[in-house]
C-alpha cells in the first residue's frame, strides 16, 4: 500500500471511529486532530476509540501514553509509524 493510500485510510477511519460528520479527504495530513485549536477538536475518548481501531485494523498495538498522544497528533505521524510497523 502506498503512502496516499494508507493516509486516505486512516482519514476514513478516523471520521468512523470517531464519529466525525467530515470527508475524510477534508482532513490534511499535517493537521492537528487533538484539542480545542483542532478543526475535528478530537479528545481522549476518541484517542482511546482510534488506537483500538489502529490495533484491530493494523495489529499496532499503541501501549505507552505519551508516544500515543504523539502518534495520534496527526495522519502524518500515523502513516510514518504504520509504513515501519507494516513493513517489519
Amino acid at each position: 500500500m502506498n503512502r496516499a493510500d494508507l493516509a486516505l485510510e486512516l482519514k476514513q477511519l478516523i471520521v468512523t471511529s470517531c464519529e466525525r460528520p467530515v470527508a475524510p479527504a477534508s482532513i490534511t495530513d499535517d493537521e492537528l486532530l487533538f484539542g480545542p485549536e483542532a478543526k475535528l477538536a478530537l479528545d481522549s475518548l476518541d484517542a482511546l476509540q482510534l488506537s483500538m481501531a489502529i490495533q484491530k485494523r493494523y495489529g499496532l498495538r499503541l501501549t505507552d501514553s505519551k508516544e500515543t498522544r504523539r502518534i495520534l497528533s496527526s495522519v502524518g505521524n500515523m502513516v510514518r509509524v504504520l509504513e515501519a510497523h507494516l513493513t517489519a
